[in-house]
């Protein structure tokens, strides 16, 4: 008996490694395995690089599972999708009026009024996010602790901004107005951002618009066969 178990034990490895060799050739040979998947984005035509990332992060579950958020500077846009990267909403959004992908050190403790027009930047990465509750006590999705950037409600407290003007705009540089939050508009944020959120947390990636994403996030490719490629060169 004990030594039908051994034979057992002993197929059972050597299944293990050919399933491993398997794997490892097709990764050598740029296959991908027969489950590999991609961001589902419905009717809506993202950016070419708001479906990179997305692809991306689904094929190589760098979400974990997790609802996700894609942030298209370029286009001013927001995609929200959920844990199997199935899109859940799309729409404008207000963002940093200063073009960059970095912010100043220490920003997020300065008071607004002291902060300059160009130092206004969204910052371009991948960040943890969860649902939280601003000092006024309104939900807010955090991005960015330190540089005190969440995703939220438009505020249009101030007339002179022509905040909900701008969203309704179709140009994304009308959409340049904040010190670096990204605004969406009050029925999107409580129908698709909170839903998707609430009670559990996700991962917001806000796409570079001063390099190329694989640079920020170390993203691949992925052809129509659903196997991995390394991003050209330029």
């Amino acid at each position: 008996m004990r030594g039908g178990v051994r034979q057992l034990r002993n197929v059972s490895a050597s299944v293990a490694r050919l399933a491993s060799l398997a794997m490892a050739g097709f990764l050598f040979l740029g296959a991908a395995p027969a489950a590999a998947q991609f961001a589902h984005f419905g009717n809506e035509t993202p950016g070419p690089d708001a479906l990179h990332v997305a692809n991306w992060a689904v094929h190589s579950a760098d979400h974990k599972a997790m609802p996700f958020v894609i942030v298209d500077k370029r286009d001013s846009r927001v995609f929200v999708f959920d844990g199997q990267g199935r899109l859940l909403g799309a729409a404008n959004a207000l963002i940093g009026m200063a073009q960059g992908d970095h912010t100043v050190p220490g920003i997020g403790t300065r008071k607004m009024s002291t902060i300059r027009p160009e130092e206004r930047t969204t910052p371009a990465g991948r960040f943890a996010a969860s649902m939280e509750r601003s000092l006024k006590g309104d939900e807010i999705l955090w991005v960015d602790y330190d540089s005190a950037v969440a995703l939220h409600r438009v505020i249009a407290t101030v007339p002179k901004e022509r905040r909900l003007q701008r969203l309704a705009s179709q140009t994304p540089s009308d959409r340049r107005i904040t010190y670096g939050c990204i605004n969406v508009a009050v029925k999107f944020f409580e129908q698709v951002v909170i839903p998707a959120f609430k009670g559990r947390s996700g991962i917001v990636y806000v796409l570079p618009e001063t390099s190329r994403p694989a640079e920020i996030f170390g993203s691949y490719d992925i052809d129509s066969n659903g196997a991995a490629r390394p991003v050209p060169p330029r």
